[in-house]
């Protein structure tokens, strides 16, 4: 079986190539053989603070190529076990958010409907609305795991409906999510008023502030997590301000007093054993990125993620390999 996966870097320096997420093969089709697909959405139209989210994509491919296929927190050689590809960029249309809400879909629907996992770098938050729409059309309303210092429930921002502020209230006005299955995890920073964070849990929405979770522990919040999303299909949008700015700097609209980075990685590294469906990792932005910090956060986040879909696939052979040999026993 064909199998695509990064290159050899004792035979090819990681300075040398093409920038692709790990060093990934850069192709533009799917197969059978594909397990996920890394793509970009440099979409920043939508961001309210800063722009320049656009480059985020180039930013974290870039930084990435540091990454080794063996994952040592997690035991496992990645690419034992599965096959991807960087798919590169979607061709987005700057200025235009409806438009390029229908590229986001047109691309990523082939992608879902083989049944690959779609991981997508953004790009600003206002591209995950995009990224559900495709998504439901083959496993229906999913379950919304968010990381981030802002709920991104408001009902408009500057008399618009579709930005980065409104993303997730608008995917729940059009049915993408199942909100009794759905966490927010992070939230903080100052308001415009109490109902910001209560207009997410009327919503439906599990809404954990940063205090929350650091006062119950990271070990605790899994086990929220487990509990709330279940058994079913699941979306995973980390949007890189859950940092804090030490850890993060460069991103549209920083909060102080965030996670850390090995917390957000032991978050990520507890999510075993979920129907992921897709992921996302949004707003980083390269321009307040000091020696690529923010970079190297979110491609280790990423190379999380994929760690996640070779544990789900692991699991899976073992599992029919278990029953295989209950099988030739009770034969025997």
């Amino acid at each position: 079986m064909m199998k695509y996966q990064p290159k050899d870097s004792f035979k090819s320096p990681r300075f040398c190539g093409v920038r692709t997420f790990m060093r990934l093969p850069f192709v533009e089709r799917v197969d059978e053989h594909m397990d996920f697909v890394i793509t970009g959405i440099p979409f920043d139209s939508g961001q309210s603070f800063r722009t320049g989210a656009r480059f985020g994509p180039e930013a974290i491919r870039d930084f990435s190529i540091l990454l080794r296929p063996y994952n040592p927190e997690q035991d496992i050689n990645i690419f034992d076990y599965i096959s991807g590809i960087d798919y590169g960029d979607i061709p987005i249309i700057p200025g235009y958010i409806s438009e390029t809400y229908k590229k986001i879909e047109e691309e990523l629907i082939p992608v879902i409907e083989k049944g690959i996992i779609p991981i997508s770098l953004g790009g600003d938050h206002s591209i995950t609305l995009g990224e559900l729409r495709a998504i439901v059309k083959k496993h229906g309303p999913v379950a919304l795991l968010q990381f981030d210092a802002h709920s991104d429930t408001w009902d408009s921002y500057f008399d618009q409906k579709y930005n980065h502020g409104t993303v997730f209230r608008r995917a729940i006005e059009e049915g993408l999510i199942d909100v009794s299955r759905s966490l927010q995890i992070g939230m903080r920073g100052g308001l415009y008023g109490p109902e910001d964070l209560q207009d997410a849990r009327d919503l439906g929405l599990g809404v954990y502030t940063t205090n929350d979770y650091k006062r119950i522990g990271v070990e605790k919040m899994l086990r929220v997590i487990h509990e709330r999303v279940a058994d079913g299909p699941v979306f995973l949008s980390f949007d890189i301000d859950f940092l804090d700015p030490v850890y993060a700097p460069g991103t549209g609209t920083p909060e102080v007093s965030g996670a850390s980075i090995d917390d957000a990685l032991a978050l990520v590294r507890g999510l075993t054993n979920i129907d992921f469906v897709g992921f996302d990792l949004v707003e980083v932005l390269p321009s307040y990125d000091h020696g690529q910090i923010t970079a190297a956060a979110a491609a280790n986040i990423v190379y999380e993620f994929i760690t996640l879909i070779a544990l789900a696939k692991k699991g899976k052979l073992e599992k029919k390999e278990r029953a295989g040999d209950l099988e030739t026993q009770l034969n025997k």
